[in-house]
């Protein structure tokens, strides 16, 4: 009887342990909106909601020639955005463009024919050949047979896929989120796909560290983004679960720009990095924005690194 017993309470600790070994549950991929005409978007993108999170925000344009994608999500999704394509469309995709490396904008690009175009900035293209990196970075993805998955097309400054309806201009304006930001454009439907460099109305994530990201020159990239870019009205943003305006946008360059100001300033008084951490505070009249103080102490924190010169 003692050795039932005993295995009966060793089989419930097993049966204890499995349940608690299992994976969460996968967050079900949100269903494909439209935006306008002939481009889609699919969200479920807030980080902040972490049982809903899937992933950037992947964009998908309808074109006469096939389906571009902007940003494939976190591994695992290429299937789930495919189904929600064709709930649109059975035209097949031709080409990804990845607005930056992280795992979360090119995480599925692997799931993918291999013969679809893969199109990125010359910078993401070497962050996602890094011999190693940090998960976020995703090199790993790509490497051995999965080379082939890197982008074969590349560009600099600037890039234009497609003409009329069905066109797409690239931009690159300096470094930001990472090293190699694109600024995705749709012009006929007047769009724009901002990636990472617009998030959501938040203190952003800056990948400083990994990607050659700059918590300085920030302001100055989404601000020739604000000055380049005409016509524009729709947002796509890199993690909000709603669309927004040209205007959102310009609240959210004043509200870096702000920002980036402010710790300025305390450096050309002297102060240290620890009191600016400890008051900094945005004004009222960004109450509405996410502001996590561990994101705003690492930005911070990056500004007093990158601008001595106030020391």
């Amino acid at each position: 009887m003692r050795r039932v017993v005993v295995l009966g309470m060793l089989l419930g600790v097993g049966g204890l342990v499995t349940v608690r070994a299992q994976p969460a549950p996968r967050a079900s991929i949100a269903t494909i909106q439209n935006v306008k005409d002939n481009l889609y978007v699919i969200m479920k993108s807030d980080p902040t909601e972490r049982s809903m999170f899937t992933g950037g925000n992947t964009a998908v344009f309808v074109t006469d020639r096939g389906v571009t994608l902007v940003d494939t999500k976190l591994p695992g999704y290429g299937q789930d955005i495919l189904t929600q394509v064709r709930s649109v469309t059975d035209k097949p995709v031709v080409t990804i463009i990845n607005t930056h490396t992280h795992n979360d904008h090119s995480g599925s690009n692997v799931e993918f024919p291999a013969s679809i175009e893969y199109v990125a900035h010359d910078n993401t293209r070497a962050n996602m050949s890094k011999d190693s990196c940090p998960p976020v970075t995703n090199c790993q993805s790509f490497k051995g047979d999965n080379a082939k998955y890197l982008p074969k097309r590349t560009f600099k400054d600037t890039l234009t896929l497609g003409s009329g309806k069905d066109q797409i201009d690239l931009y690159y304006f300096g470094r930001g989120h990472t090293n190699g930001d694109s600024w995705v454009v749709f012009p006929a439907v007047r769009t724009m796909h901002t990636g990472d460099m617009f998030q959501r109305k938040n203190m952003p994530f800056i990948d400083v560290a990994d990607n050659g990201g700059s918590a300085v020159e920030w302001a100055d990239t989404q601000r020739k983004a604000l000055a380049t870019v005409k016509n524009v009205t729709t947002i796509i943003p890199g993690h909000a679960n709603t669309l927004m305006t040209w205007d959102d946008f310009a609240e959210g360059v004043a509200f870096y720009r702000d920002f980036l100001d402010t710790v300025q300033s305390a450096i050309k008084a002297g102060k240290s990095v620890e009191s600016t951490v400890a008051t900094y505070s945005p004004p009222g009249k960004y109450k509405h924005f996410q502001v996590d103080p561990a994101r705003a102490k690492a930005n911070i924190e990056a500004i007093y690194k990158e601008f001595p010169a106030g020391r």
